[in-house]
């Protein structure tokens, strides 16, 4: 494989990465201080808090986070994309789940970011960056570069969105914590795609053999 064909990928996992990092290390050197922007997203949810909002976000942080999140969601698309005879994808799929979380944990250590003071869930140590955001980040990237349609890009992005929303709404990050998060879930499933890329390549060229055999048929 041409290098220009995985370089593109692993280039901007790796800036995405760094970016997330820089992030962290910008926030550590304020002495934890919030951004002016994290204060006031923060007051203006909580003065429009309303039941459906609240159990939305408590629904997103099942969904993202707990038994549900960590063990359903990756192994269980590990599980689908092996019965539909995709074992590379759900290779990449399991590995880049795996680095997101594991990049994750070494950032909120590193960084050890106090959450705000108003949260309403059970969370882990260190807020920066989102765990629930950097999985829902690498969950739609992944399937993007698995499934590359339109429909799916517009559902990953409402995803992503979706679940920043929900752990700001719920108090258990500052809004750049979510941005960390997004950076660093995106970059970790990007990384993880060029490392895999030939293998991925092969699979999706195998796949598309019996539909273009089946279209010259048809003619």
């Amino acid at each position: 494989m041409r290098p220009s064909r995985y370089l593109p990928s692993l280039v901007t996992g790796i800036v995405l990465i760094a970016l997330s990092c820089g992030l962290g290390a910008w926030l550590y050197s304020r002495g934890d201080v919030p951004f002016a922007g994290d204060l006031w997203w923060n007051t203006l949810l909580v003065d429009s808090r309303n039941a459906f909002l609240l159990n939305f976000s408590y629904a997103m942080d099942f969904l993202g986070g707990h038994w549900f999140g960590i063990f359903v969601v990756p192994l269980g698309g590990t599980l689908v994309l092996i019965l539909v005879k995709r074992p590379w994808s759900a290779a990449y799929f399991l590995v880049a789940q795996a680095v997101s979380a594991g990049l994750v944990q070494v950032l909120k250590r590193s960084f050890g970011r106090a959450r705000p003071e108003e949260i309403l869930v059970i969370s882990d140590y260190g807020s920066f960056p989102s765990g629930h955001v950097a999985g829902a980040a690498t969950l739609a990237t992944a399937v993007i570069v698995l499934f590359p349609r339109l429909w799916v890009i517009i559902a990953g992005v409402v995803w992503v969105l979706a679940m920043a929303f929900s752990r700001t709404y719920l108090h258990a990050h500052w809004l750049s914590d979510t941005l960390g998060g997004a950076l660093a879930g995106v970059g970790a499933a990007l990384v993880v795609a060029a490392l895999f890329a030939v293998p991925l390549d092969r699979e999706r060229a195998r796949a598309r053999a019996p539909e273009l055999t089946a279209s010259l048929t048809d003619q």
